[in-house]
């Protein structure tokens, strides 16, 4: 019980991102009609503008060090301890949190020009034509980090308050099951990022007019809404979903500059199995699909099953295809 407890919540854990990537994926899809492959750098630079913020939070000087006396040595200090003290290393700790303020409006600009700039252009023109060119930005991205940053993984700390483990298995009766702290707050994280984005949806005039839109832009139109303006408010908000995504994922996988493309290919199958356009379906399918994949990669399974780690998503998506060619939750 103790290891399917364990691999329940990898699952979510796994799941909570797929699904939040998925999430703005489908979002574009649904209201744009585009498939856009450069979703997964967005998560990307979602996790880089944490990289970055950590960089600017810890820009040191030299100051001398008090512990040595028999001779001047010196050391790098950040700026924001040696002017404040503890309260400078508090604001350094709490590097991630202090990013998620950071991404909102830089994920949300960064949406709104890569809409207006490039993929307002492709509106009309083939699903091949929207992948190449969106695969294509997706690797300048890539390549721009790289060249940026390197291409060496870049640890980021979660806060030390929540540095440690939990002891999930006193919930159930459980001994000796516990969990990271910041993977459990990944997981209330992915869930309130999720139900804040279906309550717009849902409960806000202008979440009902893009869905009215999502279901019949024309009508819409003529009702002398300007439906073009609110889909490229939600090309934004998918961006900052995306982004937020990748800075709450930095301290449990160090960034790097083709992080994107690993979780692209993966939600991309979450966002097909739960049904293109489906917002329900791309949650759910991201979420089995995680913990399908989390309970794959068991030991005991791997032994009698060499490799289905790998690929268990892939065949689970097959076979779902083929029972319900438009996914779990499409539109017949």
């Amino acid at each position: 019980m103790e290891a399917l407890l364990l691999q329940v919540l990898n699952g979510l854990d796994k799941g909570g991102a797929y699904a939040l990537i998925a999430l703005g994926l489908t979002l574009v899809f649904g209201t744009l009609g585009v498939v856009n492959f450069a979703h997964g750098a967005i998560f990307m630079l979602g996790a880089f503008v944490t990289v970055s913020v950590q960089n600017v939070l810890t820009i040191s000087m030299r100051v001398k060090d008090e512990s040595i006396t028999f001779f001047d040595a010196y050391k790098e200090t950040p700026y924001l301890e040696v002017w404040w003290g503890d309260v400078g290393r508090a604001i350094i700790d709490y590097a991630v949190p202090i990013s998620i303020l950071v991404a909102i409006p830089v994920m949300l600009l960064i949406g709104l020009a890569m809409e207006r700039g490039l993929v307002r252009h492709f509106y009309k023109r083939e699903h091949a034509d929207q992948i190449l060119v969106t695969f294509g930005l997706a690797i300048v991205l890539q390549e721009i980090v790289k060249a940026n940053f390197g291409a060496n993984p870049i640890p980021v700390p979660a806060p030390e308050l929540v540095a440690g483990s939990a002891d999930v298995g006193a919930m159930f009766g459980l001994h000796g099951v516990v969990y990271p702290w910041w993977r459990l707050l990944y997981l209330l994280f992915s869930a309130l990022i999720i139900g804040a984005v279906f309550a717009f949806l849902h409960f806000t005039t202008f979440g009902m007019v893009v869905r009215a839109g999502m279901h019949d832009r024309e009508t819409v139109g003529l009702l002398g809404i300007n439906i073009e303006r609110r889909f490229t408010i939600v090309f934004g908000i998918a961006a900052v979903v995306a982004g937020l995504a990748g800075v709450m994922y930095t301290p449990i996988l160090p960034p790097d500059y083709h992080m994107g493309m690993d979780f692209l290919v993966l939600s991309f199958v979450v966002v097909v199995v739960g049904g293109m356009g489906s917002l329900p379906g791309a949650v759910a399918a991201g979420f089995l699909l995680g913990i399908l994949q989390s309970f794959a990669s068991m030991n005991e399974v791997k032994t009698i099953l060499p490799g289905i780690d790998q690929i268990i998503i892939y065949l689970v998506a097959v076979v779902i295809l083929l029972v319900r060619p438009r996914g779990l939750m499409g539109k017949d």
